[in-house]
């Protein structure tokens, strides 16, 4: 069984007309999930509303996030909505979306260690580019480094590693977390690309960052031999009692955004390699854009779950 946490309410974080990072991207997953022939293997969950854990969030959010980015992203949804760039739109609901969004990828994370089998939470907006003092690059949260410091906090968890296959580097991730020496990030992603970051040569303040750019035009064969190379021991030596996997799908031939060629069966050889290091996986939903390859990698992640 793989759990899955979802729920329409991420449909309401509205970003405007012809604006990639739209809602359609949720309903094309979910459609294609509720279709698949063993759909009967999922757990369908809804996240825990914000209201019962509204303390415990705000504490985490200010954890990893300055009070003048939460403030100011809360007070534009306050006033109508607008934009924290121009990239990065807020819609009234926006605010109430995001702080759900940081509770589906918490609750992603007690179902794992329940579990111990991957959990992958639909949600938007999407984090991996939000930094501690701005979002940026659609996001407005830093999910999956919330997940990490809650993870922190359980019992037994000493150690989080975060696996970013995003096309983008994950540059508000790794602002946030390369000064714990408790946390792992590891990057594959296209460089020359939006946001610019990412450079082999950081490591993070204990060696405990891996940034892999990837060429433009590169293939399965390129991120193969990265991951058996790079991801895999560098992963493997840090032990993690718990793997975060910013699973972005914008890597695929298709997407509009950037121009590397994998294909949408080429993520369920990326779920096997992460099932190498351990069980307990938390995918969470980032960047993917092109809908038809979207929720088919999507699909292949869960299947690759499901039969190893």
């Amino acid at each position: 069984m793989v759990s899955v946490i979802y729920s329409d309410e991420f449909l309401e974080h509205k970003t405007g007309i012809l604006h990639p990072e739209r809602p359609e991207r949720l309903t094309a997953i979910v459609t294609a999930l509720k279709a698949f022939p063993d759909n009967g293997q999922l757990q369908w969950h809804s996240p825990t509303p914000v209201q019962q854990r509204d303390s415990l969030l705000m504490t985490l959010l200010e954890k990893v996030h300055s009070r003048s980015h939460i403030k100011a992203v809360a007070e534009i949804a306050d006033h109508g909505g607008g934009f924290l760039d121009t990239d990065t739109p807020v819609f009234v609901k926006s605010y109430d979306v995001a702080l759900l969004a940081v509770s589906a990828w918490l609750d992603g994370v007690d179902l794992v260690l329940t579990n111990r089998k991957p959990t992958f939470v639909l949600a938007r907006p999407p984090g991996h580019h939000a930094e501690s003092r701005r979002g940026m690059g659609f996001c407005l949260f830093s999910n999956a480094a919330i997940a990490a410091h809650y993870a922190l906090e359980k019992l037994d968890i000493n150690k989080v590693a975060i696996l970013d296959w995003d096309v983008h580097h994950g540059n508000g991730t790794q602002e946030i977390v390369e000064t714990n020496e408790n946390i792992a990030y590891c990057s594959l992603h296209q460089y020359p690309c939006y946001p610019g970051t990412g450079s082999a040569e950081e490591h993070g303040f204990y060696n405990n960052v891996l940034n892999l750019p990837m060429s433009p035009g590169s293939t399965i064969a390129n991120y193969q031999r990265a991951f058996k190379e790079k991801v895999i021991p560098f992963l493997a030596n840090f032990q993690p009692d718990l793997l975060i996997v910013s699973a972005g799908y914008d890597a695929n031939h298709d997407d509009p955004l950037a121009s590397i060629s994998l294909q949408p069966e080429d993520y369920r050889l990326f779920t096997e390699y992460c099932l190498q290091i351990t069980r307990k996986i938390l995918f969470g939903l980032e960047g993917g854009y092109d809908l038809p390859s979207l929720s088919k990698s999507v699909l292949e992640t869960i299947e690759a779950c499901l039969v190893n």
